[in-house]
């Protein structure tokens, strides 16, 4: 008899993997789907490790137990055709992001790494969709954005008051050395 290097999993394991999927669909802001076949053991830890740092985790699990823990979830029903081959998930908690940020990034050098779609929001993602997704701007980089626009009007109002304030006071300061008072005449 010949023996597998994957084992089949028990009826145990599959229902505790999909009781902690249906935790990580349930306690996240997105989920991305990403084909990542191809990547060496240390590519895979190098991507964990800068999901981990974003405040993202990736899990690979059956098909089958992706889509029932979705369900279970309440979120959308993720149609068999939108997962095609071997599936990795990615799951946002803070800034629903960031996952997609790093997946993509990490995809353009290891072409390995492709997203497939994604559920944000409640609704499936297309691949398409979860590209554009990936590259729309982060939490942090909104808020430095929202920071630069509260801070250039106040710039300018400053530099706009002090211009003409400054010119005010030179002028002043010169009016008053050519009208000093001259001294009276000894009587």
């Amino acid at each position: 008899m010949e023996t597998s290097l994957y084992m089949a999993l028990t009826r145990a394991q599959k229902a505790t993997q999909l009781h902690e999927l249906q935790e990580c669909f349930s306690r996240s802001s997105s989920i991305i789907f990403a084909h990542y076949i191809g990547l060496t053991v240390k590519e895979i830890t190098a991507l964990r490790r800068r999901l981990r740092e974003a405040g993202a985790h990736m899990r690979v699990a059956k098909k089958t137990l992706l889509r029932i823990a979705a369900k279970n979830a309440s979120l959308p029903e993720i149609p068999e055709e939108d997962l095609t081959g071997p599936v990795a998930c990615i799951f946002s908690r803070e800034d629903p992001i960031s996952g997609a940020h790093i997946a993509f990034a990490f995809g353009k050098d290891h072409s390995e790494v492709s997203l497939i779609g994604g559920i944000f929001d409640g609704k499936l993602l297309s691949k398409e969709q979860a590209l554009v997704f990936a590259k729309m701007p982060g939490k942090q980089q909104l808020l430095a954005i929202f920071a630069t626009m509260l801070r250039s009007p106040l710039q300018q109002f400053a530099a706009i008051c002090s211009s003409p304030l400054g010119g005010f006071v030179r002028a002043l300061a010169a009016l008053s050395k050519q009208k000093s008072p001259t001294p009276l005449p000894n009587s």
